[in-house]
């Protein structure tokens, strides 16, 4: 389950999985230059779910190797097989467990299956294929029929079991997967980028790519063009930013029209945003106040969220509360910075009662965050909580979205308008470097430990307060930027 290919040539199921979810990542697996590969916490946090089910599915500690198959071990680990595809070509895979159930092999009257641990809620190829391919060596190996494949989800919190069939029809996916595969290893230069770069932040060698997509002018360097929007636009002829940055509004959108309304709609947005990043040219869209709320206030409350998605569960909410002096400039010598840790042991209740002190004892303070996250975590906790109506009506009039208010009246030169974008855009540095949302997820993991008497060290929690902290700075440097314009403007 990592992303490091076999030395020789055989094809891995690690090599499967990287070609699944991108054909170029598994040509750079096998040829990239090492030096440009740039750690990404996703393993890690791959292999933390993977040990948290594992230990949920297992009553005892898994034997190893091939001797522990001999002697019929309930679970095994550390076994690497090797065999031959359906066309003869070399293969290898690497099954994270195996486990000891009804059949026949060459060991006696059981057999083994091959178990995966999947992220996110639903298992996809990307855990199918792998772990096929698991299931084929694993026929070859053990001299017998494999009875069923199992998937686990949920990292321990809510072990879910899926149990797969090496069905007729999963073997002919396999083997075309491995031909494809194959095929584009055998490519002199790699495969295109690819269409939807969405999960690019994921991948080690998102900086390289990143690199080819600036310089190429990819598509998905547009702000708002997606996959389908960009197979599109290549279907009429436009080939990169430059081609839209060139082309006539009003026509794109008469040739937009036949895939609907709402394509034909943005048509003029999306040239003039390809003319904005082309030329480096930011334009005001409203001339109107970006953030009227912050013209008479007291002080800003900065908001954000660190969350862990699979749980479903915000284990942080930080706040840094900025006042504001008699003369009426903001106080930054006074920043003041209030994390809440949400603790399953604590229940949601008491992480709502410490909010509600907080946000009360700045009653009336608007609450800048980026993004709509915070706003709707936020109010469906009041609500869950049974606030009173006035109270989420309150809450919901003192909420500020700043990304929201930088979108609505202004157009940057920027391929994102996240946070990150924005802000390193303005000049802003975050104190941790390499460090997002992700390593951030695995620093929780690892202070959580294995319950409330197990805790990690404090300096993972510092690490991520810290984090906490600077994306609430960021925050505020934006912020910061729009009122400038403001005041500049006379707005």
């Amino acid at each position: 389950m990592g992303d490091t290919p076999a030395a020789d040539n055989a094809l891995t199921d690690r090599l499967l999985r990287s070609w699944l979810r991108c054909r170029r990542k598994a040509w750079l697996d096998r040829h990239g230059n090492p030096a440009e590969r740039r750690w990404t916490a996703h393993r890690n946090l791959l292999l933390d779910d993977q040990q948290r089910c594992f230990v949920a599915l297992l009553p005892r500690k898994p034997g190893h190797g091939i001797a522990a198959c001999a002697a019929g071990a309930e679970a095994v680990v550390g076994l690497r097989l090797k065999g031959l595809g359906p066309s003869g070509e070399p293969l290898e895979a690497h099954p994270p467990l195996l486990r000891r159930v009804k059949g026949q092999s060459r060991w006696g009257d059981f057999a083994y299956q091959p178990v995966l641990a999947r992220q996110g809620r639903r298992t996809t190829r990307e855990h199918q294929l792998p772990l096929a391919l698991m299931a084929l060596l694993l026929e070859q190996h053990q001299q017998g029929d494999v009875p069923s494949m199992l998937v686990l989800g949920g990292g321990g919190r809510r072990l879910e079991q899926e149990r797969l069939h090496l069905s007729s029809g999963l073997r002919r996916q396999l083997s075309e997967g491995l031909r494809k595969l194959r095929s584009d290893l055998e490519r002199p230069v790699p495969p295109p980028l690819a269409a939807d770069r969405r999960k690019c932040s994921l991948c080690s060698w998102r900086v390289a790519c990143n690199a080819v997509a600036a310089e190429e002018g990819h598509l998905s360097e547009v702000s708002g063009i997606g996959a389908k929007r960009r197979e599109m636009l290549l279907e009429l002829g436009i080939r990169g930013l430059s081609d839209l940055a060139a082309a006539d509004p009003l026509q794109l959108a008469e040739q937009l029209q036949r895939f609907g309304d709402q394509h034909a709609e943005v048509a003029a947005s999306l040239v003039a945003q390809a003319r904005a990043q082309r030329d480096g040219r930011v334009e005001r869209l409203d001339a109107s106040a970006a953030l009227p709320e912050l013209q008479d206030c007291p002080g800003v409350m900065l908001y954000d969220i660190e969350s862990d998605p699979d749980a479903r569960h915000d284990f942080l909410h930080g706040f840094l509360v900025l006042p504001r002096t008699k003369s009426g400039n903001w106080d930054l010598a006074s920043l003041a910075y209030h994390p809440i840790l949400a603790l399953a042991e604590h229940g949601e209740a008491r992480c709502w009662l410490r909010l509600q002190r907080l946000l009360n004892r700045y009653r009336g303070w608007p609450i800048l965050h980026y993004g709509e996250t915070e706003s709707l975590a936020l109010r469906r906790m009041a609500e869950r909580q049974g606030a009173a109506e006035a109270e989420v009506l309150q809450l919901r009039q003192r909420l500020v979205d700043v990304h929201a208010r930088v979108r609505h009246h202004w157009r940057l030169p920027l391929a994102s308008y996240g946070l990150k974008a924005v802000a390193v855009w303005q000049g802003f540095q975050w104190s941790q470097a390499g460090v997002d949302g992700a390593r951030a997820l695995l620093w929780w993991r690892q202070w959580q430990g294995e319950g409330p008497d197990r805790r990690g060290t404090r300096h993972g929690l510092r690490w991520i307060f810290d984090y906490n902290r600077d994306d609430c700075l960021a925050t505020w440097a934006v912020a910061d930027w729009l009122l400038e314009q403001d005041q500049a403007s006379g707005s």
